[in-house]
């Protein structure tokens, strides 16, 4: 059994791919961040930069080439991939206070501080998914759930709330629509049937489920339509869909919402819906 992909074995696997594209300068700093992945999350820049042996501009330029904005953005990725490692909440809510930065914003900490933090950042993230869908890519999305003859749907552990959503609102525009959830581990037997008249839609946000690949791979050998929902266009959905929703949800102290992935799946089967009465 293979471990499931994450963000950052995905960016750790880039890094190793490129190396020797890399300028002497790049190298260093692509050989500490591999040599020392368990560390970044936990140092400061200056004392990365100074381990690396490099300016810190570097380390701007390093994450630049590999298609952030900056490095503490690279750094969010080792410190999503400790969060994910760590199943237990109470443990993962300790964790973010460990790694957090002197010059972080303070954590909330009563629960009307964090009901006033998630409304915020789930405004953000909501305001980000308008923006950054594609209005092509959606018509299309939708044109293919309007033409498939059966509708799967993977989703599997945080992605299962999304899926079994969509399945709820597909059933009531009486659409044949199926949750593949592996009962009795019979994943592969609930996808037997796929076909090229078929629309397979996958939600899966790192650490990518291992199944949820495996099946996206079955789909595209079968010839079916394939609709993803995930959190980087490097997702190893991305390379089989038709269609691929890149969907940043909000998060606070390591905790990840679900709006901005269930505003999406309403969209799609609201626009579905009506296409329905325009037909009637």
């Amino acid at each position: 059994m293979t471990n499931n992909p994450t963000q950052l074995t995905l960016l750790q696997d880039d890094i190793r791919r490129r190396y020797e594209t890399l300028s002497k300068r790049l190298k260093q700093v692509a050989r500490y961040i591999l040599d020392n992945s368990n560390s970044i999350a936990f140092d400061t820049v200056a004392s990365i930069a100074q381990q690396a042996d490099v300016p810190p501009s570097t380390l701007i330029r390093f994450a630049n080439a590999f298609g952030f904005s900056g490095f503490n953005e690279m750094k969010q990725v080792f410190r999503q991939h400790l969060m994910e490692e760590t199943v237990n909440y109470t443990e993962r809510a300790r964790l973010f206070r460990q790694t957090a930065t002197d010059d972080s914003a303070s954590s909330p900490e009563s629960p009307v501080e964090i009901l006033n933090v998630f409304t915020m950042v789930n405004s953000q993230a909501l305001q980000q998914l308008a923006m950054q869908v594609n209005p092509d890519q959606l018509n299309k999305a939708v044109k293919m759930l309007n033409e498939a003859e059966n509708i799967y749907i993977i989703g599997l552990r945080r992605s299962f709330s999304v899926a079994s959503y969509l399945v709820y609102a597909l059933r009531h525009l009486e659409r044949r629509a199926f949750l593949i959830d592996g009962l009795g581990g019979m994943f592969t037997e609930q996808l037997s049937m796929v076909n090229p008249k078929d629309v397979v839609i996958a939600i899966s946000y790192s650490p990518y489920a291992r199944e949820a690949v495996e099946l996206v791979e079955l789909g595209a050998k079968r010839g079916a339509h394939q609709i993803a929902i995930t959190d980087s266009q490097v997702s190893p959905l991305a390379a089989f869909s038709d269609v691929c929703f890149v969907v940043r949800e909000a998060q606070v102290d390591g905790f990840r919402s679900q709006v901005a992935s269930l505003c999406l799946a309403q969209t799609l089967a609201v626009s579905l819906a009506l296409n329905n009465v325009e037909k009637a």
